[in-house]
């Protein structure tokens, strides 16, 4: 795996482009259609619908009139426009995985590329920049959208998706942009390991969601929670990332809500209570939630970088070791 130092060294982000060209045609026609659709919801489709609520809340007879089309429209696009952006980063790992590395290593390409003037270094680092660069700028372009498109029906659309919903708080904030990071370095390094298109490509998205998981469970609890009490005439707390909630005792302790198989078992657990507590998140803790755990992502990714440096180093070294001994017996036998 030595190269030739007269071989003049390939443009190799050129072609690393041209060699995933399907690809990047793909993603790009991905980007747009969103990007349209996340534009068409944040002016005309959220006018109509906004309008068609406003005619069903100033309708007080028995038959209205309203344009409820309008309405289930702007909700099935919303809906359309948010999972795909959340799906985002498991079709980056999925790629990743499969093509970007796990094929090139499976075929021999790679091999092939590290005695053309790449060395194997350069090699993982382009396939680790380049792709970076282009999902980051595309993932948050998208998400800036979605925030603007959400943020138009906030407050005139009655079915609006709440900011403290999964798929809504995730698509967003800049979270679904650092998760498609480590998507990317997920997925280049389950192709390192493997070194086989499949494998790595359902490693990749595997090792994603764990990831996708990981950060979900830990994220409310990188930011300080606020406790609220309130009466059994208020109701517990709406609108927010809820972490615990249940009755308050007259003493003051913390009651599990009840579970009401009767009507009496029911009455006498709110007997013994004062109020509702309530420990959450509320929407001013949107961008700390949303910071602190894009800075969780941002570190798993560099660690799965690195691991994918470490795993490059042990493998092109036995590569090595292999090619020194088969020279040294070529050697022999000639002798």
């Amino acid at each position: 795996m030595t190269t030739d130092p007269t071989v003049p060294r390939p443009r190799t982000a050129r072609w690393l482009l041209r060699l995933h060209r399907p690809a990047l045609y793909g993603f790009a026609a991905l980007v747009i259609v969103l990007a349209g659709l996340e534009l068409a919801l944040a002016g005309p489709l959220a006018d109509a619908a906004a309008a068609g609520w406003r005619q069903f809340d100033a309708c007080h007879t028995s038959i209205c009139s309203y344009d409820q089309a309008a309405i289930l429209r702007y909700k099935d696009y919303y809906e359309y426009a948010t999972y795909a952006l959340d799906a985002l980063p498991f079709l980056v790992a999925a790629w990743a995985g499969a093509a970007l590395t796990g094929r090139e290593l499976e075929t021999g390409t790679a091999r092939l590329s590290w005695t053309q003037g790449i060395s194997p270094a350069r090699w993982l680092t382009v396939r680790l920049v380049l792709p970076a660069a282009l999902v980051a700028a595309a993932t948050c372009l998208l998400v800036w959208l979605h925030h603007r498109a959400w943020a138009a029906g906030r407050g005139r659309i009655d079915t609006a998706s709440g900011w403290y919903t999964l798929v809504t708080f995730h698509a967003n904030g800049p979270t679904i942009a650092a998760l498609a990071l480590a998507g990317l370095a997920a997925g280049t390094l389950a192709g390192l390991l493997l070194r086989r298109t499949l494998p790595a490509l359902v490693l990749g998205v595997l090792v994603t969601v764990g990831v996708a998981v990981l950060a979900q469970q830990l994220m409310p609890h990188l930011w300080p929670t606020v406790t609220r009490v309130t009466t059994l005439q208020q109701g517990g707390i709406g609108s927010a990332i809820v972490l615990d909630q249940g009755l308050l005792s007259k003493s003051g302790a913390h009651l599990p809500m009840p579970n009401c198989t009767t009507a009496a078992a029911c009455d006498a657990a709110f007997a013994k209570a004062s109020g509702y507590y309530t420990v959450y998140h509320p929407y001013a803790h949107y961008w700390p939630l949303q910071l602190t755990t894009t800075a969780l992502l941002l570190a798993i990714t560099a660690l799965l970088a690195l691991a994918s440096c470490l795993v490059l180093r042990r493998l092109t070294g036995a590569l090595r070791a292999a090619g020194t001994a088969v020279e040294a017996k070529d050697a022999l036998v000639t002798a």
